[in-house]
């Protein structure tokens, strides 16, 4: 059987598409790789972050006993315990305002972010937070006002009520 030119040419075209085709294909797989690889830097960042912020409690007594106080009774402080106290929550919340924008739009594991949601229940329901909190919500992403006024309605005060200070 003799081969013409044409069946030669469209057998040459049909090798380039199937060419072309695995090649794209390689380069999905390169590009979904690179981004998983990049999500996991994120979120090694983020913990980091996460990681320092908590650090300031356990470096500092003081700050450790007023974060105790102010949970319980904001209105208690004093102005500048109301300061520091706010300085450093509004650090914490600014973080998981961020964090939180980051499980929505998928660049953080939602495994990852139920851990630091729990972190932020047990906070939220404190009298201390929620006086703090009812002043500067504003302060937050949209989302985040909502999560946290969720968090407000179902969460017991506990984790921290076995806590005391000498």
């Amino acid at each position: 059987m003799a081969m013409n030119w044409e069946m030669i040419s469209a057998v040459g075209q049909m090798l380039g598409a199937v060419g072309v085709i695995i090649s794209i294909v390689y380069l999905a797989a390169q590009i979904r790789n690179q981004n998983k690889e990049s999500q996991r830097a994120a979120m090694n960042v983020l913990t980091t972050h996460w990681s320092d912020l908590n650090r300031s409690l356990v470096e500092n007594p003081d700050l450790a006993a007023l974060w105790i106080r102010a949970l319980q009774s904001f209105d208690e402080l004093d102005g500048t315990s109301k300061l520091r106290f706010g300085a450093h929550l509004g650090r914490f919340l600014r973080f998981a305002d961020n964090l939180y924008l980051a499980v929505l739009d998928g660049t953080l594991d939602k495994r990852l972010w139920r851990g630091y949601e729990r972190t932020l229940a047990d906070t939220v329901a404190y009298p201390g937070f929620q006086t703090w909190w009812a002043t500067r919500k504003h302060w937050h992403t949209d989302d985040f006002c909502a999560l946290i006024d969720r968090h407000i309605q179902t969460a017991k005060p506990k984790i921290y009520n076995g806590y005391t200070q000498t």
